[in-house]
């Protein structure tokens, strides 16, 4: 079985001290396929040093994620567009709206959503979406720029499923993980009226984890635990889960 993490934040200093261990229990549970966001400028080294450190299993995206547009956002954009005019990335991302945590730039959240979307578009890369507390907001801008060209990852996907339904028809697959194991997740409860072809798998670690590891550090060998929900929710073996999942996630990064 090979089974692919569409979201691993595997340069977070919670790795530091065993991440060469966490890569291997990775690669056991058939974890051999890593895609790592880029959050901004200040990653970006981390990012390569990953690569080459594992060049078999760690792909690259590039773009600014929405809690890091402050002040110097057109900076920041800038440093995405030359990143991606140099050399060769999987996705642009992750990109969105966030609007739990700071409101007060709103309007530059847009705008930085918006120019990287186009810049996925002239790149032909799909985009990494991250969404909170901002689902109207982050249609908006999708439905703005809706397109054949659009086609990406609705990362960490908490919403409804009108919601899913609306993402699906901007061209947006699904990034479930370990919320969808959550007691409250809500996700379970209608997940299997999606059509799997709609679905990726993720960690978003080291956050979210999923059971019976909720509250502690997620990694990557733990989505073999959203890979078991899904198999259950969808009546079909682990096997078909991974092969039909890891499908999913090379139409989106073309690897």
């Amino acid at each position: 079985m090979i089974f692919t993490d569409t979201h691993t934040h595997l340069y977070s200093s919670q790795f530091q001290d065993d991440r060469n261990e966490m890569m291997q229990r990775a690669k056991e549970a058939g974890v051999t396929r890593l895609f790592v966001p880029s959050i901004d400028s200040t990653y970006t080294q981390k990012m390569y040093d990953l690569e080459a450190q594992y060049p078999e299993n760690i792909f690259l995206m590039m773009g600014l994620h929405p809690c890091y547009v402050k002040e110097n956002y057109l900076e920041e954009l800038a440093h995405v567009e030359t990143e991606l005019a140099r050399r060769k990335f999987f996705a642009v991302g992750e990109i969105g709206m966030d609007l739990f945590w700071d409101k007060s730039f709103l309007k530059e959240q847009q705008h930085a959503f918006q120019h990287q979307i186009q810049l996925a578009k002239k790149y032909q890369l799909g985009i990494n979406i991250h969404c909170r507390d901002a689902f109207e907001e982050t249609f908006e801008v999708l439905e703005s720029e809706k397109a054949t060209d659009l086609f990406g990852i609705f990362h960490c996907f908490t919403g409804d499923l009108e919601q899913a339904e609306r993402a699906i028809s901007l061209g947006m697959k699904l990034g479930i993980g370990g919320v969808t194991t959550f007691k409250n997740g809500k996700i379970d409860q209608f997940l299997n009226e999606i059509e799997l072809q709609h679905i990726v798998l993720e960690t978003d670690s080291p956050y979210l984890a999923p059971l019976p590891h909720r509250g502690k550090r997620n990694e990557s060998s733990y989505i073999t635990l959203v890979a078991q929900k899904l198999s259950e929710i969808y009546n079909l073996p682990i096997e078909e889960i991974a092969r039909i999942t890891t499908e999913n996630s090379k139409a989106i990064f073309g690897i």
